[in-house]
């Protein structure tokens, strides 16, 4: 990794822990961290680490990410730094890295309509993107109009038609693709009128998940029929703890890090919801949460 660190270095952190890039505040360390700010530094990143076969990951703000308590041994890529945005007319273009709350908040104050479910999602553009995020009745796939990515050393564009896109999925889950960036087209609207709707989900998003704990989303996805957070709670799980980590009181579909929780206790948690609904259901709950090893 010597010569990878040397050739990067301005954008490469060593042995840093991950608990302090994740939003549920859990994970080991990474033997390195890079945080590249545009697409050709990205390429060669990955081109570099290819080469000196070096495993390495790609994540966003980790905000729908489980790092393992044993950390990851090779190179973690944030892209948080790419964060550019550019605005023309009703469209608007935003790096992989760009905040989904900031997002929406500018779009707010242009009287520009389309993202506020986004409002208070802590992700980012990217991963907005790569699992179709949504809210409140809306969703990604409903404002997008193109991505650009990253195969190989080539910068490809898809058109919004082009995404496969489904209930937190798009075609970005089954490629090696990396978004670089997205461009939404919105809808000219009084800004008090979309600052009403964004306040009112941000209130809602606070009366039912509890924010005021470290967590990483929705833990399961919701199955066909049902809510992963009902089925929990009628399996009498809400409130269980293993560690440090607890299924919510407020939301059974949040697993939240009470103080000092580790990545397996969260685990165990997972597993004892998915088993319990199952047993009592017949239902078997999928993960939205991403685990990294």
């Amino acid at each position: 990794m010597t010569a990878l660190f040397s050739k990067f270095r301005s954008i490469i952190r060593e042995n840093i822990s991950l608990s302090s890039y994740s939003t549920m505040k859990v994970g080991g360390p990474a033997s390195f961290a890079a945080f590249p700010k545009d697409g050709n530094t990205l390429s060669a990143l990955i081109a570099e680490a290819r080469e000196n076969k070096i495993r390495y990951i790609i994540v966003g703000n980790a905000s729908n990410i489980l790092f393992s308590d044993r950390g990851f041994d090779g190179l973690v890529i944030f892209t948080t730094a790419m964060r550019e945005v550019h605005w023309d007319g009703i469209s608007v273009t935003a790096g992989c890295g760009a905040s989904l709350t900031g997002l929406s908040a500018t779009a707010t104050k242009k009287g520009l309509s389309g993202l506020e479910f986004a409002f208070g999602i802590p992700g980012t553009v990217g991963g907005a993107v790569y699992m179709n995020a949504g809210a409140y009745g809306s969703q990604v796939s409903a404002v997008l109009t193109e991505s650009t990515y990253l195969r190989g050393t080539e910068i490809l564009s898809r058109k919004a038609e082009d995404h496969e896109f489904g209930y937190r999925t798009s075609v970005y889950r089954s490629t090696d693709d990396i978004i670089l960036s997205a461009t939404f087209t919105l809808t000219p609207k009084s800004p008090d009128e979309i600052a009403l709707l964004a306040e009112k989900n941000m209130a809602s998003r606070k009366a039912k998940q509890p924010l005021e704990y470290p967590n990483a989303g929705s833990v399961f996805k919701r199955p066909e029929g049902a809510f992963p957070g009902a089925l929990i709670e009628q399996a009498g799980l809400k409130g269980l703890r293993v560690g440090g980590a607890e299924i919510s009181e407020k939301h059974a579909n949040f697993i939240v890090n009470r103080g000092n929780a580790t990545a397996d206790d969260i685990l165990r948690l997972t597993e004892t919801a998915q088993k319990e609904v199952y047993r009592r259901f017949g239902i078997l709950l999928e993960t939205e949460i991403i685990y990294i090893s």
